[in-house]
């Protein structure tokens, strides 16, 4: 039987690429993102068949109607990729930026739990399955200029933690995945060195070989798991003076 997977945030960068790699392993689709034409674009270059939903994870009810929809036509999936995710530059100090951490801690915190709602009780009953989280490096300390994004992925990583705890024994693993810099949309607006770039189809596929493990936590590249422990050790006022003049993403509401 084909492998089952149900990816949000497909349309471009990681999810793109994981639905790439998938597809080309055989694998049935379930394709979530806000944008229809960068999905039906993304679909039309897959073999095999799938299914696609416009829906933004920020839409609970929608994405529980997608849920039902691919189970109902494909099965229960054999994996579920939360990989929806927005980032963007925030300032505490600016009243406009609260919207911007509403938007961030809603997509990104907050679609990952609706993203795995559907699926926890079928694939309990079943006694398999992978929930995977796609977190991020950015979420082991807080860097300047992310509070959003770093309070975000700091968030999903405590939440992927506490979910695997949950379901131990239950033959679901939660696989968390912590990545560093990718060749992403997200990433391209950087305007600092981003050291161990990996191109977005090379993360897939590391990404998948975590997957198929069934690691509880995985950073990719494997440097940058090196960097996050060095990060967790470095005392507070070594931290705060390196990283005060860290680069920083540009503001504005994300997209």
């Amino acid at each position: 039987m084909s492998q089952r997977v149900f990816i949000t945030g497909a349309s471009s960068g990681i999810g793109a690429a994981l639905a790439r790699y998938y597809a080309a392993r055989g694998a049935v689709l379930g394709l979530v993102a806000r944008r229809r034409a960068a999905l039906q674009e993304l679909l039309a270059t897959l073999p095999g068949e799938h299914a696609v939903y416009t829906v933004d994870v920020a839409d609970e009810a929608g994405l529980r109607q997608a849920a039902a929809d691919f189970s109902a036509r494909f099965g229960v999936p054999d994996v579920v990729v939360a990989n929806a995710g927005v980032s963007v530059g925030t300032l505490t100090e600016e009243e406009g930026d609260l919207r911007a951490f509403e938007r961030v801690m809603r997509t990104n915190v907050l679609g990952m739990v609706a993203t795995f709602q559907p699926f926890v009780a079928p694939m309990r009953a079943r006694g398999s399955g992978r929930l995977v989280g796609i977190a991020s490096v950015a979420g082991i300390r807080g860097l300047p200029g992310a509070g959003a994004y770093s309070a975000s992925k700091a968030a999903v990583i405590a939440y992927l933690e506490s979910l695997r705890v949950e379901l131990h024994g239950s033959g679901v693993k939660v696989v968390t995945i912590a990545p560093g810099y990718i060749e992403t949309p997200m990433t391209a607006v950087n305007r600092y060195p981003m050291p161990f770039m990996l191109p977005a189809d090379e993360a897939a596929r590391r990404f998948v070989r975590a997957i198929d493990a069934g690691a509880g936590y995985a950073v990719i590249p494997w440097q940058m798991g090196v960097v996050a422990k060095l990060l967790r050790l470095l005392p507070n006022p070594i931290f705060d003076r390196v990283f005060a003049r860290a680069g920083r993403k540009p503001r504005g509401l994300p997209l």
